[in-house]
């Protein structure tokens, strides 16, 4: 008669690992302040031992289901997408999984998908969209902990995880000042929009520190390649003189190369150019590579499951936490160097 094969147990894990059973349990769960290393070490220790955690005994134990919700008003997930990814980077490693629900801006329909995650006895929620500014909180009293990623909630009690546009706006204009240029003109989204109006006050503030403004009022549009050569056409029209366009979208600024290069301008020899957003779709195919401002919008996910892991677990962080954008450096702004033959 064959020998039964014996399934490795938390015990083992945690006589591998060199742990307590407890901290093994913790590192495996998601739960607990552990160093990443303890954390590493379990589940190093759980995958050599082919250990698998058992979900509902996991639920019993503790009363969660170790399920997520997220409730997005992106249909097109331009933004949401990134943020999901980041998100689920984190919560995969304490073993959650994740509910992604399409909210389509549709307050009937959030509704609905509030009702079926809490059916569902998610542990919380995560709420995304294609906009930044501050919306109305999802639902009053929710039983489980809320964050708001990308975008912000209205109300100051909720955790809100959003991108630093204003610090990302001035260090595109730190750049360009960086590089010399001192003739700048700004193109940008709505002027209704949030973004838009964060981006071009933060821009137009770090030329004054500089003793510096604009050479023209902000250029307000559209989000769209068309704009972005309109614009062009209506600073060359009114014989504004400039060396650098910043504009508030990658999109708009691959409209204005294009408008450049149309009338002989050459970029970024005469005209510097930066965009914002780092889309790598628009930034990477723009002629030349356009230098552009990322919102890190992968890691403002892992940020926001974080702080809603956190709060699950008896730590909430109630407010606005702005996480810092960066600036990546292409060819748009970069003036080639040339070789000086001895």
């Amino acid at each position: 008669m064959g020998k039964v094969e014996r399934h490795a147990t938390i015990t083992d894990v945690a006589a591998l690992a060199g742990v307590s059973v407890g901290t093994a349990s913790k590192a495996l769960n998601g739960r607990g302040s552990l160093r990443e290393e303890t954390r590493t070490r379990v589940r190093e220790a759980a995958r050599q031992l082919n250990f698998e955690v058992n979900a509902g005994a996991r639920s019993l134990h503790s009363g969660r289901t170790y399920t997520v919700g997220m409730i997005t008003t992106d249909t097109i997930g331009r933004f949401s997408i990134p943020v999901l990814m980041g998100a689920e980077d984190a919560l995969g490693a304490g073993q959650m999984s994740v509910f992604l629900c399409d909210g389509r801006d549709d307050p009937i329909r959030e509704q609905y998908h509030v009702k079926t995650l809490l059916s569902r006895r998610v542990d919380g929620i995560i709420v995304t969209g294609r906009r930044t500014e501050a919306r109305a909180p999802i639902a009053p009293r929710l039983p489980v902990p809320v964050v708001y990623a990308f975008i912000s909630s209205t109300d100051p009690g909720d955790c809100s995880v959003v991108p630093d546009e204003e610090g990302g706006a001035r260090k595109a204009v730190e750049h360009l000042l960086a590089i010399g240029r001192t003739r700048l003109a700004h193109v940008t989204g709505p002027e209704h929009h949030h973004s838009a109006q964060a981006r071009s006050a933060a821009a137009a503030g770090r030329l004054a520190e500089a003793g510096l403004s604009l050479v023209g009022p902000p250029l307000f549009g559209a989000w769209s390649e068309t704009w972005g050569r309109q614009a062009v056409g209506m600073l060359l029209a009114g014989g504004t003189s400039f060396d650098a366009v910043f504009c508030g979208s990658d999109q708009i600024a691959r409209g204005v190369a294009d408008a450049l290069r149309a009338v002989g301008r050459r970029v970024p020899e005469e005209v510097a150019l930066v965009g914002y957003d780092n889309w790598d779709v628009m930034a990477g195919a723009c002629q030349p590579p356009l230098t552009s401002v990322d919102m890190n919008l992968e890691g403002l996910g892992r940020t926001a499951a974080e702080m809603l892991l956190a709060a699950i677990n008896g730590t909430p962080s109630p407010g606005r936490h702005a996480r810092p954008c960066h600036l990546v450096v292409r060819e748009s702004t970069t003036v080639p160097l040339v070789r000086v033959e001895p």
